[in-house]
Parts: C-alpha cells; structure tokens; sequence
C-alpha cells in the first residue's frame, strides 16, 4: 500500500479489491499451480475399473484442499453474520481523546461489523434467547481499533478467570451434547445459582433483549470502562454505547421459537437484504464520559462488568455515526476470518482495571492462534490495517508478507536501528500512567459484592408487558432443570431481586415460595432501560398483503402506494404464486403463500380480501392470522378481509386497523401501527 495515500471510507474496499478473485466466468479451468486440465470429474485409474493411481496430482490437491476448508469455528460467537460500512463522528472528541479517527468530522472510517449469537454452534439458529455480540473493527490511520460489544451493558462474571465455567454451564452439556443454543438446562442454572454476580445479566438474558427482531434494531454495549485520553495526557473513564436509528425492538418468545423452524437464517437475511436494497442500518455512536475525580461518586464500582452507569446519573454524549452500506463478497474470507481483539486500540483510547476486561486483553489474541492457524492472523485481507504497518516480527505460518533486508531486529546500527519508534507527541501509543499500589492477592475489592441493587433496578425500569416476558422467560428455562433443589435455589436467588417476580416463578414450577424480608430496597427505576421508552419508525418494517381474486384494484393499490412511501417493505401473499386479478382486471404479483412464508417473518398484516377471500381463509389463513394476532402484531382489514375478520371474532381490536375506504386516511393510521411495534394490552386468545 502507498503509505502516503490518503485513508477515507473506500480504503478497505481499495484494499481488498488486491485480493478478489478474478470472476471464473468463461475461464479456464486449472490447478492451483496453474496448470491447465482436460477432466475434472474422473479420477486417474489403473485401467477403467481399476484402482486410483497415486500420481493424480490434481484429485490428490483438489482433496486435500476440500479435507482442510473448515476451521475451527469460535467457542463462542460461532454464529454470526457481518457487512461493511464507515463511521463518521459528528463533533471533535479533542477534549476527551487524541484518537484521530474522532478528531475530523469529515472523515469517514471504513469499519467492518460482525453480529452473532453467543451459545450456539455455527449450524444453530439465529434467534435463540442469548446475548448478541455487536463487534466493530474501525480501520483508522492509526492502526486498527476494534470495539468488542455485545447487545447487553453487563456480564455474566466479574473476573475473566471464571469465563471458562460460565461457558461449560451454558453450553450443550458433554455428556449428551444437549440442548443446542440454549440456556434452559441444569448445569447452567446450578452455575447461575452458585455464582450470585450473574443476577443482574440473567435479568437481561431473560428480558426481550435476548431475541432482537433486528440486527438493525438492536443496540451494543462496550460493557468495560475504558480511559479517553487526550493530548495533555488528561483521561476520562467511558463507556461505549451503540444506539440504532430505528430503535431497539424484539420479537416475541413464541415467534422467536417458530422463526428457528421457518427461517432459521432470519437475522442475517434481514441484514443482508436490507443492506442490498438500500436500507442501510444506522447507529448512532455514544459514550458515558466521566471524570477520574468521580471514581467513588457512585454506590457501585464503575469497574465492575456485572454493572451499568445508569443513564439518568451519566447521560449518553451522542458522538457519530456508523452506516453499514456493503454486503460481505464471502462470508468465509471476511465474516469467518475476521478476528477481533478487545487490545487492539489506538492512541487516545486506553484500558482500565476493570479485572474482566484485563483477562480478555490475553484470551482473544490466545484464540485466534488456533483458529487461524498461528501469530500472522493479521495479515489476512480482512484483518489488515489500511495503514502501514512495520515491526521485526518474521516467519510462522501463513506469512504473506515478502520481508526484505538484512536486519530484523532491534537495537541495530545496519539499518541505521530502524524501523523506528515513534514519539507520543507524533501519535506513539503510551500508556495512561496510572500510579498502582497494592499487594499481589487473589481477593476482590467490597465494591464489588452488591449483586442485587441493580437487578431490582432492571426489573423496576419494566414495562408490565416486559416484566410479564421476563417471568415467561423463567418459567420456561427452570422449567427444563430436572433438578428440583437447583430450581429452589434460582427461585430463592431472585427472590433477592423482587418478591413478587420469585412468587410468580415458584406457583407455576412446583417449589417453595421463598420470603418477601430479602429482597432488595431499591425504589429507582431507569426509563432508558425500557423497550418502551425506544423510538418507534415505520422505516424498513416488512408487511404481508393478503390478496385473493377479485380484490378492490384501485383500494389496495392506493394503500400500498402509501404503505411504501413510508418505508415499509410490502409482500404480496395468497393461496397461490403468480399474478392474482383484481376486480378492474389489474393484477398484483403474488411472491408468497401461506405455504412457504409464516406470520412470523412479517412486522405486521394487512387483509385486502377479494371475492375469493373466504374459501382461501378457510383452507390456508387461520393459522396465519392467529399467530399474528397473538404475538400482538399490527393487523388492517379491508372490504372482505373485514368479513372475515369479523366471523372470526378475535377476542380484541386492539392494533387492529379496519378500513373506512378512505384509502389515505386507513394508510396513515395502518403505518402509525406499524411503527408502534406490538400492543401488548391486547386481550389474546
């Protein structure tokens, strides 16, 4: 790379444009050495029904190479999914940072993000209850800086020496390898009941954080506290936050569960779709700043992974924004490859003692020795930096770069002792100097021991909708434990958190209602921490319309050209594919039926009807319907839809938009619907 070009958004896409392929189409067919063959499908043999001969040097390298395709894949985070995109900041950050990449509001980073799941292997489905990883590589002029987030603000553990136990309890357990992606099983609770400090991230795990509707609609989360540290040497303690344009919005349990059998891709379908058609995902870069004067202000240690700064006490600084605008060429050299490291920073962003963080700054680098074959990760295309990099380091395996020179070391006086170091004041990394002292001990500072204050306030920042999802949640995972002490023991747990949300998870398990003297006092709620609280945009929702022969042509195309200039993404659906007539003899495409697509992949409905309305309810639709009216969904009826609507006789019209053959003035009420998300009054059957 010319070291003296210029890096703006198109430097990673410039880069990796060196390593694509060239497109095979109408190419000649070689070996990797370049040497050009006649067959392709028949293996060299003694004779035609002889055996295969050793010197077929083209099957011995065409299955050689097919034996060693796969790689390890990650213990967790295994499934995921990822796109390109830049980041711009909004404002100069130089009161806080010397990081250049949020000094310039012009310029845009290239970044690179990989979302994913946590438990489950690479074959699992995408929308399992479990945290979500939100990983940004920013490739900035400075080197690399990856922002290793996930789409909840705490963890499990306090000290990463425990990370290795909370994965063996959650994952499929050895001795029958079950269950796949799932929390709902005995070691796992019988750790969370023996390590108290998961309280408060069992509180998210349950909640509806743990089945986003969207990667574009779910938020991410530093979760550590890191140093700002700007050029008079000045550091603040930050947290990052990501926070989506459209808001941060989840499915329901049920949909999530019949999602993993109808489409278990739907996550990253939906990136990838979204992103192909031009609704590129959007997030708003925040931080918690706080000075280091205010270390001890709070009544918990701002140190500690298994707790937030709630946003009422340290308010998010809104600083740029990030816009994915570029599908991946192949998910295995870029999303599989990639390796993200929580140590890899720039000046201006330094590490504190958060002990958790400290143990993750050895692991990741550890991890990618083995899944990538050795120490030279770095230097495959998606990991490089776009700026020049220069060190000493030689050989291993999977080297790529041609080294030339006689020199490789330090100090030297035959290359006149370079490649040189690099003063602070011309952008050397220093680290924060920080004054240490204290005794080598295995112990925990106090500060650390409340696991409870901020569990209760999760739980009072609740929605009663929310609240309701989080009691299901437990019902549903203790009610897998077999063991019935282990079960006790989470139920007398969180009897810590709140009596009642305990009492409410004891009457339908079959164990003891645990006593109302233990649990915590904390009256404060956090409204940033309700879904409720969100923004709420029609923008990008996806909705079903239902047709059958005979529907009003002029009505329903009139609704769908209001339905799309609001940004929603319509589907035409019915009992067959192809073309369905209207009553003025226009046709309407049909991509759907109720065979190959469910309620569940759609935001909301609207029934059009059409002549032929009835026989196709009574055949295909019921099922339909009553899902998406029991997972609260936005429903519009129209002409015979409103019929049919009707004889079923739902139990509630809650969110239910009935047409008035206003066209315009039903559209905006339907499209104020969707926006809305759910209506969780709704009285369901």
């Amino acid at each position: 790379m010319n070291e003296d070009k210029e890096i703006n958004s198109n430097s990673k896409n410039d880069q990796l444009e060196y390593y694509r392929s060239a497109d095979s189409e109408d190419k000649e067919l070689t070996t990797n050495q370049g040497v050009k063959l006649t067959e392709d499908e028949l293996s060299l043999t003694a004779g035609e029904r002889g055996p295969t001969l050793i010197e077929d040097f083209h099957f011995r390298e065409k299955m050689t190479h097919f034996d060693h395709e796969r790689i390890p894949e990650r213990v967790v985070h295994a499934r995921g999914f990822a796109a390109h995109g830049e980041f711009q900041v909004y404002e100069s950050m130089k009161p806080y940072t010397k990081a250049k990449f949020l000094q310039d509001p012009s310029i845009k980073t290239p970044v690179f993000v990989r979302f994913s799941t946590v438990v489950g292997s690479r074959g699992s489905m995408d929308t399992p209850r479990d945290a979500r990883g939100f990983a940004t590589k920013f490739y900035t002029e400075e080197g690399n800086f990856d922002l290793v987030a996930n789409n909840i603000p705490v963890f499990f553990i306090q000290d990463g020496i425990k990370f290795p136990d909370v994965v063996h309890a959650i994952k499929p357990e050895p001795h029958n390898e079950m269950p796949q992606a799932s929390a709902a099983h005995d070691t796992f609770w019988d750790w969370v009941s023996q390590n108290q400090e998961t309280a408060h991230m069992v509180m998210w795990l349950m909640s509806d954080r743990a089945i986003p509707r969207s990667f574009r609609m779910m938020e991410g989360f530093g979760v550590h506290t890191f140093r700002f540290v700007n050029d008079e040497g000045k550091a603040h303690f930050i947290k990052f936050h990501w926070k989506p344009v459209l808001g941060t919005h989840s499915l329901v349990w049920d949909e999530a569960q019949k999602l993993g059998g109808k489409d278990p891709d739907y996550n990253r379908r939906d990136l990838w779709e979204s992103i192909n058609m031009g609704n590129y995902p959007e997030y708003e870069l925040g931080v918690q700043i706080l000075e280091e004067k205010d270390e001890f202000a709070f009544d918990f240690d701002i140190l500690d992974a298994t707790k937030i700064w709630p946003e009422e006490n340290v308010p998010v600084r809104i600083i740029g924004k990030m816009t994915l605008n570029r599908n991946v060429d192949n998910v295995f050299a870029e999303t599989e490859q990639v390796a993200f490291h929580v140590g890899n920073v720039v000046s201006g962003i330094d590490f504190t003692n958060d002990p958790l963080l400290q143990t993750r700054l050895f692991s990741y680098t550890d991890t990618q020795l083995l899944r990538l074959g050795g120490p030279n990760f770095h230097e495959i295309p998606i990991n490089r930096p776009v700026c020049p990099f220069h060190n000493n380091q030689r050989d291993g395996f999977h080297r790529q770069t041609i080294n030339k020179g006689q020199v490789s070391y330090r100090n030297n006086s035959l290359a006149n002792n370079s490649p040189h170091t690099v003063d602070e004041e011309n952008g050397g990394f220093a680290h924060y100097q920080e004054k240490i002292d204290g005794r080598k001990i295995r112990a925990r500072s106090k500060s650390f021991e409340d696991h409870f204050s901020q569990s209760k306030l999760f739980w009072n920042s609740m929605s009663d909708a929310e609240k309701q999802h989080i009691i299901d949640a437990f019902r549903f995972e203790l009610g897998k434990v077999q063991h019935k002490p282990i079960q006790q023991k989470v139920v007398d747990m969180f009897a810590k958190v709140d009596y009642e949300l305990a009492n409410a998870i004891a009457e339908k398990i079959d164990v003891n209602v645990p006593s109302a003297d233990v649990q915590s006092k904390v009256t404060k709620s956090s409204p940033a921490l309700s879904q409720e609280n969100t923004p709420k945009l029609p923008n990008t929702r996806k909705i079903a319309v239902i047709i059958s022969e005979g529907f009003n042509g002029v009505e329903v195309k009139r609704i769908i050209e209001n339905i799309q200039a609001a940004g929603i993404q319509v589907a035409i659906l019915s009992d067959k594919l192809g073309p369905i007539l209207a009553d003025d003899n226009s046709q309407l495409a049909s991509m759907h039926t109720f065979v190959t697509d469910s309620s569940v992949v759609f935001d909301a409905v609207y029934i059009a009807g059409g002549t032929k309305a009835d026989k196709m309810f009574e055949k295909n639709a019921k099922m339909f319907m009553q899902e998406a009216f029991d997972h609260y969904k936005p429903i519009g009826v129209s002409n015979e839809g409103e019929q049919w609507f009707n004889q079923k006789q739902f139990p509630s019209k809650l969110g239910v938009i009935i047409s008035t053959h206003q066209p315009d003035h039903f559209s905006k009420q339907f499209i104020d619907a969707v926006a809305a998300h759910r209506f969780w009054n709704r009285t369901i059957s």
